[in-house]
């Protein structure tokens, strides 16, 4: 078992290792980061079937006994979202197979994209605190050397500003962890949610918690905090913009739902009103900023704050309904999310450009690719019966039971102006006649073409499939919020069924 609960640690620990010993030989980097994030999914596989009952699975480092040591737990929550990485590093795997991978390899691409699902792999596996920190900071290096892999001018101004704000945001993560130590004498998790209840000073602790919300908004680009996202996602390779666009804010958003149903249960109070008004702002600001780009890397880079916005409702409204919601859409978007930017460089290879105005014409000569790209975009504007469709409309509903009419209906104004932004894509690159003075389709062969298309086609399918087969995938997502409510199994599981009992409080 212990075994199991480090895999997804150890798996792209060692292929990190591995490809960069032969650094200068990619065709042997190559299948071992295929291997490896083939083996990650089905270590994760394993972990979700191990948690779907609502087990919380635990290994303590060392055999140091919780809270001293540190901890490693696996709830249904944790394993899907292990699940979802090993698919994305399995999919950008495959693609990054595709044009240019060659220059990719040399310059670093297997070793930093390995170390990059470490650090997403061990935030969501941890059971401190301090450990999330880490995990965080072997994040922020391994993006960092991937967004400026290719050393151009764009990608190292955009990199500064997103190494800039992260590395503020890590800061003020570090002042809040050592705060929350000197508040409640522990990081460990369980520890924390049974201990931060009874802190005297709960204004301190609550100001903590607001530090921990800017801390993590940073990494989720929430509002106020989205800057270096569109200024840097748009000048990264594909491959990585998919992975990025993926996983790095999906991590934040975690960490978020994981500290806020945990630890700071008992001030949702205090902490719901706070996260309204940050997701209607996310969602507002974000989708404008898609509406007025022609840059395809833009719109696409603006919706991934957007969307982000719907995924804090859950933790906003703190109601099972809503926590599975925010679930099931982090779910969908990552793959929808994705997908659309692995489009986004098959477009380009097809016509030369990301920028609307230069291309057009690509439904005449290839219609396939463009019902590949509407299968993600109208799932994105949540157009039934696709998976977006589900996701958002569990996010409404459960602000309707809250009485948040507002909410609900400016979630679906959203949908509207996502809609209008895909539909604006689909018009310039497929629908429109290809202008005279436009740029001539990228050289690729049949083997990179083939690399391309097959994770697109995969996540197509896995899109279609969450949306007409919803309910496992809904069941899974109720499972998981009722276990994030139920503080006392998790604490139990980690600390002892003795140590559950003190931590009976209504959130």
């Amino acid at each position: 078992m212990a075994l199991l609960l480090v895999a997804p640690i150890l798996i792209p620990l060692l292929a990190a290792a591995l490809t960069a010993l032969f650094w200068h030989r990619p065709e042997v980097q190559r299948p071992i980061g295929l291997a490896a994030s083939a083996a990650l999914l089905g270590a994760a596989l394993m972990l979700l079937a191990r948690t779907a009952d609502g087990a919380v699975l635990v290994t303590q480092m060392g055999n140091w006994a919780a809270p001293f040591g540190i901890s490693l737990v696996i709830d249904l929550f944790s394993a899907i979202m292990l699940v979802i990485t090993g698919l994305m590093a399995l999919a950008v795997s495959i693609y990054a197979l595709g044009p240019a991978s060659i220059e990719r390899d040399r310059a670093g691409f297997q070793p930093l994209f390995h170390s990059l699902i470490l650090g997403v792999c061990g935030s969501f596996s941890t059971g401190d605190i301090f450990n999330l920190y880490v995990w965080f900071e072997v994040m922020l290096i391994a993006s960092f050397g991937l967004l400026v892999l290719e050393r151009t001018r764009e990608q190292l101004d955009g990199g500064i500003r997103y190494v800039v704000l992260n590395l503020i945001g890590t800061t003020m993560f570090l002042l809040a962890v050592g705060l929350l130590y000197g508040l409640t004498g522990t990081l460990n998790f369980a520890d924390l949610a049974r201990i931060a209840p009874t802190v005297e000073n709960q204004g301190a602790l609550a100001a903590v918690g607001m530090l921990l919300l800017v801390a993590f908004g940073a990494k989720a680009a929430l509002f106020p905090l989205f800057n270096w996202l569109p200024a840097a996602y748009h000048t990264a390779s594909m491959p990585v913009a998919a992975i990025f666009a993926a996983l790095l804010t999906k991590v934040g958003v975690y960490a978020i739902i994981r500290i806020f149903t945990l630890v700071f249960a008992h001030e949702a109070g205090f902490f719901g009103p706070v996260f309204l008004a940050v997701a209607v702002a996310t969602m507002v600001t974000g989708v404008l900023g898609a509406a007025m780009h022609y840059d395809i890397r833009k719109i696409l880079s603006f919706h991934i704050i957007s969307q982000i916005g719907y995924m804090l409702v859950g933790v906003a409204l703190m109601t099972p309904l809503a926590i599975a919601g925010s679930i099931l859409y982090i779910v969908h978007h990552i793959i929808v999310k994705a997908n659309l930017f692995l489009l986004a460089g098959a477009i380009r290879q097809e016509t030369g450009s990301f920028a609307l105005k230069r291309i057009g014409g690509l439904w005449a000569i290839k219609p396939l690719l463009g019902v590949m790209f509407l299968v993600p975009a109208l799932s994105l504007a949540g157009i039934p019966p696709l998976s977006g469709f589900w996701g958002k409309l569990v996010v409404i509903r459960s602000g309707l039971e809250a009485e948040a009419y507002w909410l609900a209906g400016i979630a679906l104004a959203v949908g509207v102006l996502t809609l209008y932004s895909m539909i604006k894509i689909w018009n310039e690159a497929f629908w429109k006649a290809l202008p005279e003075d436009g740029p001539s389709p990228l050289p690729w062969n049949a083997r990179e073409r083939l690399a391309t298309y097959a994770p697109i086609v995969v996540l197509g399918g896995m899109t279609i499939t969450i949306g007409l087969l919803t309910e496992p995938f809904a069941a899974l997502s109720i499972e998981a919020a009722e276990s994030l409510l139920d503080r006392n199994a998790y604490i139990a599981a980690v600390l002892g069924p003795d140590a559950s009992r003190l931590a009976e409080i209504k959130p």
